[in-house]
């Protein structure tokens, strides 16, 4: 065999792996704290070093080195420990590569700040933090050994909320790194050791080999340093073997001398740095797999400076993730647009809410106003007062968007006229000049301009939506369930039908029950009987009856509710007789129901409830909201909470304006997304798997499309949802004369004005059949049309 190869290049210097003095927790701490000191950032903002193509490069040389130990493998040659942890957890390490490439957007880290001068100069602060901990803990995560580092780091240097959320990600590049060192020692001090034995094997004329002269053989390696492992494999391949490679031995000890070691320290030292070796690579496989289970959520609130500041001054920490991130992302946002810190930004906002407790106001219930709580100048109506407290500088496109967003109504109006009219163009431009008539193209404008505005409207929305972003409502999290002081109740009108059908309506009922069983939660059937020529009709006893024992089987089956009250409620009311349908039914309806429901939770005794199983029907005391849902319904797991936690947040409770006879601020109606359940297996008609999902923008079919919450900040109510009982009665109040709305639901999301929660969902059942869609469509459509009066502003005056 030929053995004149070319000297391989593990003998070329390898970058050293991220591996410093080991320190205790306490010295950790003090290295933080003089780390914190010793770093400077730069004053301006910037792209600095790219980490992104070290990562690509990092991701390549791991694939390579596991290549390489594979082949050794399946040539059944001998691998170190550090080479099996590597070969046997490389799918961890593949997995790092993938979520640092997706979590690590280029504008996220433009906004980070750099360091303006050591060995990492231009990379994130926070890179230097996470190389530091790497190092001194032998890349060993230990979630608590972090959290103090990162607090003793801030007690010196406050780090920005993007770089603490950074701490995960920049960890995992650190150990990236730091395994793909260790990963190329482990390969070139492989190699070196097989070209260790194709010397040995050519100077013994073992493994296959000729025997070679030695002074040919040596003569190779007479400039080149020797590396620790090539030197090591040799020793232990000729040791106490021949006599005739006595002189190879001799030959190696004096080049080992040369370089200041012998033989036995290098093979001692070559056993330590193996052992060493395979520890961090564990430590490094160990702490991936970790950093991948932990919740870096809590790590990153139980260290930010900025969430400390807001939970000490209002009820931060009662509030769910999405609002607590939303009160952040404005902090970063006021922060970089303005001469303060986010610290300052967030001591700013609390002031000021504190301010408003101890300031003496008219209103009665002043230690609820809105004002009182920090997100009130963060993200809502005092933003603009308080941007100008910090002098925040507004960039022109979001100069533009305000603007834009101020004048939602003439700007949306204009905006779809505006691409109407340059849908049109074209076309009739095209007409024109081949001929056609101004009478003609004037008739072509009237025909076209119906499908040219339902284009215009769609890419208008398209538009709005991804420029202005969805608005999702500020919500406390209620984590133990709805409390006694937002007590809830959750209804469904029904008519009483069958016995089937009322079977049916109490096991839904129950489903309610199961898919949201914590807290403070009630649950009833709102019914009536059918329509009828008398007041009374043959059935009708039977029908409540069965209701009623249905109710009472839920309750005996699940017990009382907290406060040792029933958990299950059937409230029935009796026929009265309307003139206008010249007969005997439920006083108006779903509408009527619900009123008297309010009526009757405020002690009102004035109602058509009957007694029921020989019971009066009683109020039940400090009930607060109301979550009223159809009868084909179906309320996912966790959604009354989240209702009740959206209605209760200081900044959506509703403030209703005596003067106005509406609510102004605030909300006394959500209306979660509604989406139609899919039909499974043969529930579903033809028709029904058809058309049963929602086409462009109907209210009715997906609750509203998502443009009005964001542009015009209201939704339109479609009659299921979550209600505060005091607002939306004080704002119904007078403003519907009987028998003259049957869509009613549009009107009281007006009055008593209406949100759209997006992120919650509720799904209901599309008509299976054409002639079932056909009567909604036309039931809806009449309701619309005795709108009219509002719409032309007459409706005061239909009162009479």
């Amino acid at each position: 065999m030929n053995t004149a190869r070319p000297i391989p290049s593990f003998f070329s210097d390898l970058e050293e792996p991220i591996r410093a003095e080991l320190f205790s927790v306490e010295r950790l701490e003090q290295h933080a704290e003089s780390l914190a000191a010793a770093q400077i950032v730069t004053s301006e903002s910037g792209p600095g070093r790219p980490l992104l193509p070290r990562v690509l490069e990092n991701g390549r040389v791991l694939l390579e080195s596991y290549r390489a130990i594979a082949r050794a493998i399946q040539k059944e040659h001998a691998i170190t420990p550090a080479a099996e942890w590597l070969v046997d957890n490389f799918y961890i390490a593949d997995e790092q590569l993938r979520e640092i490439r997706d979590d690590l957007p280029l504008g996220f880290y433009r906004k980070l700040p750099k360091l303006a001068s050591g060995h990492l100069q231009g990379y994130p602060r926070v890179f230097g933090v996470a190389w530091a901990f790497v190092a001194h803990a032998d890349s060993r995560f230990d979630p608590e050994v972090l959290h103090r580092f990162v607090t003793a780091y801030q007690r010196v240097q406050p780090l920005t909320i993007g770089e603490l959320w950074a701490v995960a990600i920049t960890l995992r590049i650190v150990l990236v790194e730091n395994l793909r060192r260790l990963a190329e020692r482990i390969v070139r001090s492989r190699t070196a050791r097989e070209e260790a034995d194709m010397l040995a094997d050519s100077l013994l004329g073992t493994g296959g080999q000729s025997l070679v002269p030695q002074a040919t053989v040596l003569r190779r390696f007479e400039k080149t340093p020797l590396a620790t492992a090539f030197a090591v494999q040799l020793v232990q391949r000729l040791r106490d073997l021949d006599p005739k490679v006595r002189p190879i031995l001799l030959w190696l000890d004096e080049r080992l001398a040369a370089q200041g070691t012998t033989a036995d320290e290098i093979v001692r030292a070559e056993h330590q740095r193996q052992a060493a070796m395979s520890v961090t690579v564990r430590n490094v496989i160990t702490s991936m797999r970790l950093t991948s289970a932990f919740d870096w959520q809590e790590f990153f609130e139980s260290v930010s400076l900025v969430d400390e500041i807001l939970r000490n001054g209002s009820n931060f920490a009662e509030m769910d993730f999405a609002t607590r991130d939303h009160y952040r992302h404005a902090i970063e946002d006021l922060s970089r647009g303005s001469g303060y810190s986010e610290i300052e930004v967030a001591k700013r906002a609390a002031h000021r809410a504190q301010r408003a407790r101890v300031e003496p106001r008219g209103d009665a219930q002043s230690h609820e106003d809105r004002q009182t709580e920090p997100g009130y100048y963060l993200i809502s109506q005092g933003r603009l007062a308080f941007e100008r407290e910090l002098g925040f500088r507004v960039s022109w496109k979001s100069w533009l968007l305000r603007l834009y967003v101020r004048a939602a109504v003439p700007g949306y109006l204009g905006t779809i006229a505006v691409m109407t009219v340059m849908i049109l163009a074209l076309p009739l431009l095209h007409a024109s000049e081949a001929g056609v008539t101004a009478k003609g193209l004037v008739l072509l404008g009237l025909l076209a301009s119906v499908p040219a505005s339902d284009l215009a409207i769609a890419l208008i929305n398209r538009i709005v939506t991804d420029l202005v972003g969805p608005r999702i409502l500020p919500r406390l999290e209620l984590r133990s369930g709805v409390p006694a002081h937002l007590r809830t109740i959750v209804v469904v009108p029904t008519l009483l039908t069958t016995q089937h059908e009322i079977e049916e309506q109490v096991e839904r009922l129950e489903v309610h029950y199961l898919a949201n069983p914590d807290g403070d939660l009630r649950f009833a059937l709102l019914s009536d009987w059918m329509d009828g020529p008398s007041e009374s009709l043959r059935g009708d006893d039977e029908l409540l009856a069965a209701a009623v024992d249905g109710v009472a089987r839920l309750n005996k089956r699940y017990g009382p509710a907290a406060d040792v009250g029933e958990r299950f409620f059937l409230f029935h009311r009796r026929r009265v007789w309307n003139e206008c349908e010249g007969k005997w039914m439920g006083w108006e309806r779903k509408r009527g129901k619900l009123h008297e429901l309010n009526q009757l939770l405020r002690g009102s005794t004035n109602t058509t409830f009957i007694p029921v199983g020989g019971r009066p029907p009683k109020p039940l005391p400090g009930v607060r909201y109301v979550i009223t849902l159809d009868a084909d319904t179906r309320m996912l797991r966790g959604a009354a909470a989240r209702l009740v936690g959206t209605m209760a947040h200081p900044l959506n409770r509703p403030r209703f304006s005596p003067r106005a006879g509406r609510v102004v601020e605030g909300y006394a109606v959500v209306q979660p997304r509604i989406t139609h359940s899919l039909p499974t297996g043969r529930e579903g008609s033809l028709f029904h798997k058809i058309f049963s999902g929602p086409s462009g923008i109907d209210p009715y079919a997906s609750a509203v499309s998502d443009v009005y919450q964001d542009l015009f900040q209201e939704g339109s109510y479609t009659g299921k949802g979550i209600y505060d009982i005091d607002a939306f009665e004080a704002a119904l109040t007078g403003k519907v004369r009987d028998n003259t709305l049957l869509s009613h639901d549009l009107l009281e999301g007006i009055f008593a004005r209406a949100a759209l929660a997006t992120d919650i969902e509720l799904f209901e059942e599309f008509p299976s059949h054409y002639q079932a869609a056909a009567a909604r469509q036309h039931r809806w459509a009449r309701g619309d049309w005795q709108l009219l009066f509002w719409i032309l502003g007459r409706g005061r005056a239909a009162l009479g």
